[in-house]
């Protein structure tokens, strides 16, 4: 039986102070330095791992970056295994949890409703098709090895015994639970959590479509303009598709693409099908927004950069390629860097690689090898598509005017200390149908109109997914080719395989090449361009069999330019044949980023691995050249807030944290965006706290409280998580803004002010945003704006993410501040090259990072240079916890040891797994 709730939490509490007393008096007390410290990995001396053929050596640099090396690949993934289990077993069991659906049996009732949307989508059951059916003989050996690797570790801790101090936080709430040994489709799953973060544009379907509450269609269009190819460009130009379907580059590439050869055709465009109520949209994206961001939030502005310079434009002779993809913060960092070495490089052993891992998974994700490096950015494919269904009873669906049956299957989802929960999930054609988990979700197409064309909607709509990762894919292949790649045909090889999530690849070898590939499982509709949600009921809508082949999709070897640039900027124009997304981001950090190269190059200037360092710390506000100048003719009478206003006058446009004026700035970019469009947004898209005198709809009767004729306005609070909510002053924003800035009498700057008055006008809304910063900025910082910085107010905290936070699970307030790490005064800003983001709808805080920085000299690889947030253990107090954050905050890196003799010489500890 399970033990009462308050003896859990009273053990719990004892637990707290436990943690506590080692924290504040330095670990006094035998029992208390026990429970904390036990799980600590061993770093030096022998230990036994069953199954090794041979002696694997373990040498961990002082920030505990370990380095493997083996005689055969199977004894190396066995040690990654185990060596990762060491820093990282119990992200790695919740990790497994969340993508398995089954976060319930650890953290209890509060996480059914995330469990059952999980088991709805079915990512593990998708994990184990790929395991069983698409992935080579190969790979599934190394992922049992990594298995077996992760077991001996456990085997050591038996129950979860001295794992970690949240397994002894979580015996005090849960006590039955014992963790399973690991699988190699744990593993898998994994890559289907990375592709829902990285998927995509589903929000911005929900987002658009729920926008139809208050705007018409012209002016959602303006809420997403189109990109701007002319001022950003692409990253590359335009190619044909030739008619065997082979990509033919425009920029002087000499290479030809490799790949698979399925054939499509492209779809056309139409918005029809976004006739789905605020109601089921709405709890659609509640519901999404509670899976948890296991890579941040996500959402248009958020991204990542990297750039590859061939060695003709650098001052080492060889190509410079830099790295920093953009994810949420949290404890601990979601990457792991690692080193994985055969001691002699051949048929029964085949890697040399060192880079950034995922703890869970084995092999190296971003970095290099001894011929060759690549990095990745988020391509932002449009691969999901969210379909209305007409659901007609509860085993069928309208499907092209006739009733279709469901699949359906049952899920038991388990419950720590309550009873199981079996949920039915009923698929369609076009995907799961992941309305079905939420009472709120049912209630659909109850008051919206669908249009002539759509089916009665009687008791409403379903909304089903369609997406590509649902589909088994071969990219946990990919990454084992990638590590062992040796030049451009064998990246491009890799490259086709890697399906989910579809990422910008950049490439370059020891040999003086670089490149850049499209990969990805990219579907092509039928009707419909994936901006709203389609109707199910019409089969012209659907997916065609075959996506875009690999052959046809984008690549660029050697180009002319002698350099490539990834910032999620368009990959192409509209000329290439194929629709990849209509949701580019807009490529404000790629022009800056691409204008910083050709200034250096001016002249026959070289580029520099110090300079590629420099330009990842790049913070200039881009959008505050075109802003500040306007502001600054605007008349100020009040000294107030002429004082703020002066600020601005000198100011470079870089937001360092120790800047006044880009608080200022920041301030000013907050409330114009309150003003110019939160004001106007419907509550499903504001921030939850976010509340608005707004007047009573009405048809044609008052309502009953109406006085004189008049509609007394009633208070509407924003209803979205703050990490979700618009305007979030990102990309998108800035080109929405710079657009409608071309319009002094837009209906955009008609606003209400501080008196509830309506106000007109590009100038008065300036006006009114520059008192309105300068009274938000008071009071977060003080009247004395001598006092005044941005990092003061742009702060992170990098929390805890594996512990939960609803009431049920063990994520309380109080233990989270002692797992928690910050806060830290950052530089940068969302749209900038150093993106520390941050949602102007929600705060100053920051909420998306650089994750992690690279830069890898081609020339030397034991030159190239590296820096990771937290640091390489998961365990709370342990010295590397956290011990790269200060440096990474500083926009420091760190040597990237890879050469034997470097890698001894920064050697602190040499541990030796042998046969046990």
């Amino acid at each position: 039986m399970p033990r009462s709730k308050k003896f859990r939490r009273a053990r719990l509490i004892v637990i707290v102070l436990v943690v506590l007393l080692i924290v504040g008096l330095g670990g006094s007390g035998y029992w208390a330095v026990h429970t904390v410290r036990a799980s600590f990995p061993e770093l030096t001396g022998t230990v036994r791992v069953s199954g090794l053929s041979a002696p694997v050596d373990v040498k961990r640099d002082d920030k505990g970056v370990p380095q493997l090396y083996a005689d055969t690949s199977e004894d190396l993934f066995r040690a990654q295994g185990y060596v990762q289990a060491q820093d990282r077993f119990w992200e790695m069991d919740v990790r497994r949890h969340i993508t398995a659906g089954r976060l319930s049996e650890m953290f209890g009732s509060g996480q059914v409703e995330t469990d059952a949307f999980l088991r709805t989508m079915g990512w593990r059951r998708v994990a184990q098709q790929e395991y069983d059916t698409v992935l080579s003989a190969e790979t599934k050996k190394y992922l049992q090895a990594y298995a077996d690797g992760v077991n001996a570790w456990l085997a050591e801790h038996p129950g979860g015994a001295g794992a970690s101090l949240e397994y002894a936080l979580l015996g005090a709430v849960n006590g039955n639970y014992k963790p399973e040994e690991w699988t190699p489709v744990d593993s898998v799953a994994w890559l289907k959590a990375m592709a829902w973060n990285l998927s995509g544009n589903r929000q911005e379907e929900i987002d658009r479509a729920l926008l139809g509450q208050n705007f018409q269609q012209d002016e959602i269009d303006q809420l997403y303009p189109a990109y701007p190819y002319d001022r950003n460009g692409t990253i590359v130009k335009t190619g044909k598709v030739a008619p065997d379907g082979s990509y033919k580059p425009a920029d002087g590439s000499t290479a030809t693409a490799t790949g698979a050869t399925a054939t499509g055709a492209a779809g056309t465009g139409t918005t029809q099908g976004r006739a789905a109520t605020q109601a089921v949209l709405k709890g659609l994206s509640d519901t999404m927004a509670a899976v948890p961001q296991l890579l941040g939030p996500q959402g248009q502005g958020i991204g990542s950069n990297s750039w590859v310079v061939s060695g003709s434009h650098t001052t080492t002779g060889k190509p410079l390629l830099a790295n920093d993809p953009h994810l949420g913060p949290g404890m601990p960092s979601v990457w792991y860097q690692m080193g994985l070495h055969c001691r002699t490089v051949g048929p029964k052993c085949g890697f040399d690689v060192a880079g950034f891992t995922f703890a869970g998974t084995p092999g190296v994700v971003i970095g290099h090898n001894k011929k060759i490096s690549w990095g990745f950015t988020n391509l932002g494919a449009d691969v999901t598509d969210l379909y209305l269904e007409k659901v007609t009873g509860p085993d069928t669906y309208l499907r092209d005017g006739k009733e279709v049956k469901f699949q359906t299957r049952k899920e038991t989802i388990k419950v720590a200390g309550g009873e199981d929960r079996t949920i039915t999930v009923r698929t369609t054609v076009n995907g799961p149908l992941i309305s079905d988990q939420s009472s709120e979700q049912q209630n659909v197409g109850t008051y919206a109109p669908a249009g002539n064309a759509a089916p009665d909607r009687a008791s409403g709509y379903g909304v089903a997914l369609q997406w590509t990762a649902l589909t088994p894919g071969r990219t946990m292949d990919a990454v084992f080719e990638l590590d062992t790649a040796a030049d451009w045909k064998g990246f491009q090889k890799a490259a086709a395989d890697f399906a989910v999530p579809a990422q910008n690849l950049i490439y370059a070898d020891t040999e003086n090449n670089i490149g850049y590939q499209t990969p990805g499982t990219i579907p092509v509709r039928g009707k419909g361009d994936g901006r709203y949600p389609a109707p199910g009921w019409d089969s012209a809508y659907d997916w065609k069999k075959d996506p875009v082949p690999f052959k046809s999709l984008p690549y660029s070897y050697n180009p002319a330019s002698g350099y490539i640039v990834t910032a999620n900027q368009a990959v192409v124009d509209s000329a290439y044949p194929y629709s990849i997304t209509t949701d580019w981001e807009y490529g404000t950090r790629a022009k800056e980023i691409t204008d910083q190269i050709e200034g250096r190059l001016k002249n026959g200037g070289k580029i520099s691995p110090d300079d590629m360092q420099a330009m990842q710390l790049d913070n200039t506000s881009v959008m505050a050249r075109t802003l500040v100048p306007l502001l600054l003719k605007v008349k100020i009478t009040d000294p107030y807030v002429r004082e703020a206003q002066d600020l601005l006058k000198d100011w470079n446009y870089h937001q360092d944290a120790d800047s006044a004026a880009a608080a200022y700035y920041n301030g000013v970019w907050r409330a114009l965006l309150t003003l110019a469009f939160g004001q106007k947004l419907p509550a499903s898209l504001r921030a939850e706290g976010d509340c608005l005198l707004v007047r009573q709809k009405s048809n044609s009767t008052l309502p009953d409280d109406a006085v004189n004729g008049e509609v007394k306005p009633v208070t509407e609070c924003g209803t979205r998580k703050p990490d979700q909510a618009q305007p979030d002053g990102g990309d998108r924003w800035t080109e929405v803004v710079r657009t409608q800035l071309t319009k002094p009498d837009s209906t955009w700057w008609n606003y209400i002010d501080s008196n509830h008055l309506p106000q007109h006008g590009l100038n008065n809304l300036l006006a009114q945003a520059m008192k309105n910063a300068r009274q938000d900025l008071t009071a977060y910082l003080g009247k004395s704006i001598s006092t005044w910085s941005w990092g003061r107010l742009h702060t992170l905290t990098l929390k805890e993410t594996t512990l939960g936070s609803d009431d049920s699970s063990i994520g309380s307030g109080f233990v989270h501040r002692l797992l928690n790490r910050g806060p830290y005064r950052l530089s940068g800003g969302s749209a900038a090259v150093n993106a520390a983001g941050w949602n102007a709808a929600a705060g100053y805080q920051v909420d998306w990072i650089p994750s992690m920085r690279m830069v890898v000299d081609l020339s030397d690889f034991d030159a190239s240079r590296w820096i990771n947030v937290g640091g390489a253990s998961g365990h709370a107090f342990h010295s590397n916890y956290n011990d790269q954050t200060e440096l990474w905050a500083k926009g420091e890196l760190l040597p990237w040891a890879y050469s034997p003799d470097a890698v001894t010489k920064a050697t602190a500890h040499t541990m030796t797994l042998t046969n046990g």
